[in-house]
């Protein structure tokens, strides 16, 4: 039975049972502390968790999932997937246990000729918590499963939580016994592979609190609406109705393990090393097919970085089965021919998809051949000296060269060598600090979501701001510090949840309005509009005068005139879309876009960087469509129908069933938006680009300024400009002239003081080997050079030096100040070399006392640090070092 057959039979059944059908999530989550959707029931915790109103009573799905902490284990057990799909069936408050376990047992043991899965009753266990009586009676009543099949087991197998105080309760496991040729007897209380988990049916029923571990818990009732919460693994069950071994060969997998064995020229199943990456390939194409399907693209960061992993883990098991080259274009459309009968879209969009692939595979090649040189030297080094690889040579290769720390420590061990991972760890945290502190200061941390369940339980807040700037509301909810609050007083930030609004929340790239909430005593100064759970707007306020009480009559009031820039910004995003499009081709899709008053940022798919001409015809596409004043309109309508019209959906983005469009010019620019814009093109002004730049080996930003943000900066650089030509005395047709021949000069110039300052140092060589010294059998030329020009010109004379020591055991180590920051450069004859000194060890000895961080080669290196005070203190301890 192929596994799309599976999903519809799965979907079939429950919908013939009253439940309604609702279509995969994306595999990137809504919930904002979830990087992936990684099980089943993910899209439903809202519902699930009382948060939000469930909009039916019952639901099917078969959701995308993403996991990737077992990622290692991948390949090398039966069911270890980074991608999977999880069939689920759930109740909000309708049925319970009963109808859970009797549909489970009907679905999986009626026939296949009925609409069933055919499985034989006498392959199946099950499992319920040991306290669970009302399960053990009802499966012994809807099944015909004997005792001894039927086993209790603990909390920590048996019960579900999400480890937090909420909803809880047990839950019920089914197994399929693979047969006593693979394990023991005694079912899945021995934990035995034999019994391969298909199904868990999840009893939520009870409220828990004081969670002190995953089975410590004290539970303090039941919930008033009991839930289910199902999930029966496809991949698992497809393999078990396929006859075949493991997820990796079943009919949506099978074909890229094929693919890449005939490329490699394997048989699969000859070499079991051979047969895990094999596995490993197979598995993450398809994860990178379906995560670019969703909009993920490779990065540094999150998703993108998850992703990123997933290609270049493929492309390092092609290498070591064999080959090198790229494989890309052979296995991806593989996947996408395997998986496109249940998901079309991995078809209608691979020509994206393919393009982001295929280029994060050519860029990872070069990677490789750059990377892996300096890897190799470094774990040469390290087996030479029975160390680590340094940790800041891993996040040289991670931060620069694009070498995840899991390939690095793969190819590490691989060698027999560790990695220095505190280091790194170290390093990479700096990191994130930095990107931290550059963070927008203005967006504060939200309240638990939870805090949120009874405001959105009184009914979805309104936005009326297409049509109003200022309208009367009330005021349904107030939270400070995270909790709910009967008001907010004057000085206090607190987050306010009104019936209406005609503030705009940050979505859609548009990000929220200014303004305020006044009404009788009070006023607030809105901070943030944000959208914390579906259909609840919240906004972030300072109160500046009074108090703001629960149910007082509020008025919003949006800052007319930072709307009026954020209308121009969206709309201007829209136009410059649709001048990309027309310049670069149909395939230049937005992939993300960042808009506010005055200020347009939006990405796009295309590897290449855009020429001034480009940019210059781009830029004029778009003023040319603002003086045209073409007609805006938006409408709403049903998703299919606004598809018919043309209208782009942006890749990645989720949409309802019903969808705002918006035309600009017809259907010169037709999107779906839910933003607020003008009413004609001409409203928007102005656009100047003022940026255009990489954000990825797939996708490209544009940055412009908008409306009198955009006057603003051409009258600041009509400004320069004449300053520049009043002082340079000359026309502005000449200016660009000018400056290319005072460069020219200028570099000319440094050039003869960079050969000056070189030969000043060069006369210095008969006094630096006159003060050298013997330590420990080797010549050791120390010297502090005080200020510099370059590093260029102390390794140039450390190398002059080490010449000039000839064949004996040497070492040259040079310090000096450049830039005012301190440097050090060691070099080392191979003599010396042969007797255990090394350059990089060194380097990396006097860089530590700078304060900075060093390395390189045995036989020449480079440190550096930030305290030029202890550049005698650094010389000194290598001095000793070498004596010792």
């Amino acid at each position: 039975m192929q596994t799309a057959e599976i999903r519809r039979r799965w979907l079939d059944f429950f919908e013939q049972r009253g439940h309604t059908v609702v279509p995969s999530a994306s595999l990137v989550s809504d919930d904002p502390s979830l990087m992936f959707t990684v099980a089943g029931m993910v899209p439903f915790v809202p519902y699930l968790s009382g948060l939000v109103p469930a909009p039916y009573p019952r639901a099917t799905s078969v959701q995308k999932c993403i996991r990737t902490n077992d990622i290692e284990e991948v390949g090398k057990t039966p069911r270890h997937g980074t991608f999977f799909q999880m069939c689920g069936n759930f109740s909000f408050g309708d049925y319970f246990k009963e109808d859970a376990i009797r549909f489970a047992w009907e679905l999986l043991t009626s026939s296949e000729a009925d609409g069933g899965l055919g499985f034989d009753p006498e392959d199946l266990w099950v499992t319920v918590y040991e306290d669970d009586d009302e399960a053990l009676a009802l499966w012994k009543q809807h099944s015909t499963l004997p005792d001894e099949r039927i086993q209790r087991l603990g909390k920590d197998t048996n019960y579900w939580s999400t480890g937090q105080p909420g909803p809880a309760g047990p839950c019920s496991e089914i197994f399929y016994d693979l047969g006593p040729e693979h394990g023991i007897d005694g079912g899945p209380a021995t934990d035995d592979d034999r019994y391969v988990e298909i199904w868990n049916l999840v009893f939520m029923q009870y409220q828990i609190t004081d969670v002190r571990s995953k089975t410590d818990f004290t539970i303090v009732g039941e919930l008033p609406n009991k839930n289910i919460d199902t999930g029966m693994g496809l991949e698992r069950v497809a393999f078990i109705k396929q006859g075949v071994q493991n997820m990796y060969e079943i009919d949506q997998v099978r074909p890229v393990l094929d693919r890449a064995a005939e490329l490699a020229g394997k048989r699969y199943g000859a070499n079991h090393e051979d047969d895990v990456r094999l596995r490993v390939i197979a598995d993450h194409v398809r994860s990178g097919l379906m995560l670019i399907a969703d909009g993920v693209t490779p990065s540094n960061e999150g998703r993108g970085y998850i992703l990123r992993r997933l290609l270049r883990r493929v492309i390092r098991s092609m290498r070591l089965l064999g080959v090198e080259g790229a494989t890309f274009p052979e296995l991806f459309p593989v996947s996408r021919d395997a998986m496109s009968a249940a998901y079309p879209q991995v078809a209608s969009d691979f020509d994206f998809i393919s393009r982001a692939a295929y280029a994060e595979e050519k860029t990872f090649l070069r990677t490789l051949a750059s990377g892996s040189q300096i890897l190799d030297t470094a774990v040469d080094a390290a087996k030479q000296a029975g160390a680590e690889v340094p940790g800041d040579t891993a996040f040289l290769l991670h931060d620069t060269y694009g070498f995840p720390i899991e390939l690095t420590l793969e190819i590490a061990e691989e060698a027999g060598v560790d990695v220095d991972r505190g280091v790194f760890a170290t390093l990479m945290q700096e990191q994130r600090d930095r990107a931290k502190a550059d963070a927008k200061a203005k967006k504060g941390q939200r309240a638990d979501l939870s805090v949120y369940k009874e405001l959105r339980g009184l009914g979805e807040t309104a936005f009326v701001g297409y049509d109003e700037l200022v309208h009367e509301s009330r005021v349904l909810g107030i939270v400070v510090d995270g909790a709910p609050a009967p008001e907010a007083r004057e000085g206090q930030i607190a987050e306010i949840v009104l019936a209406e609004t005609s503030l705009w929340a940050e979505s859609g790239g548009q990000d929220s309005d200014q303004g305020l909430i006044v009404g009788d005593g009070f006023e607030a100064e809105v901070l943030d509009v944000q959208k914390p759970v579906p259909g609840l707007i919240v906004h972030t306020v300072k109160v500046t005068v009074g108090t703001v009480a629960l149910d007082a009559r509020a008025e919003t009031r949006v800052d007319a005139d930072y709307r009026r820039g954020a209308t121009q910004a969206h709309s201007g995003t829209h136009i410059v879309h649709a001048a990309l499009r027309e310049v670069l081709g149909p395939n230049a899709h937005q992939a993300g876009s960042y808009n506010k008053a005055g200020y347009l940022r939006l990405d796009f798919t295309h590897s290449d960087a855009l020429s001034a001409e480009t940019k210059s015809e781009i830029e004029e596409i778009s003023n040319l469509a603002i003086r045209s004043d073409y007609e805006v309109v938006t409408r709403e309508m049903p998703l299919e129908e606004a598809k018919a019209l043309g209208a782009m959906a942006l890749f990645g983005e989720k949409y309802g069933d019903r969808v705002r469009v918006v035309d600009i010019g017809g259907p010169w620019s037709r999107e779906l938006c839910a933003g607020t814009h003008v009413s004609s093109s001409a409203e928007v002004g102005m656009i100047s680009l003022v940026s255009e730049s990489s954000v990825g080996s797939t996708n490209r930003r544009v940055e412009s300024l908008v409306g009198i943000e955009a006057f603003r900066n051409f009258a600041a650089e009509r400004t320069i400009v004449q300053q520049l030509t009043s002082g340079l005395k000359v026309p502005r047709a000449e200016l660009v002239t000018k400056v290319q021949d005072l460069g020219a000069q200028l570099r000319a110039a440094e050039k003869k003081i960079a050969a000056l300052e070189a030969e000043k140092l060069t006369q210095r060589v008969p006094e630096l080997l006159a003060g050298a010294e013997e330590l420990n059998g080797v010549r050791a030329v120390l010297g502090s050079l005080g200020a510099v020009g370059s590093a260029d010109e102390v390794r140039a004379l450390a190398l002059q030096l080490r010449e000039r020591l000839g064949s004996d055991p040497g070492v040259v180590v040079l310090a000096g100040e450049s830039a005012g920051k301190p440097l050090v450069i060691a070099a080392t004859t191979a003599a010396a070399r042969d007797r255990g000194v090394r350059a990089g060890d060194l380097a990396k000895l006097g860089a530590g006392v700078l304060g900075g961080g060093g390395g390189g080669k045995p036989d020449l290196a480079q440190g550096g640090g930030s305290d030029v005070a202890k550049i005698g203190d650094a010389l000194a301890e290598i001095r000793r070092s070498l004596a010792g």
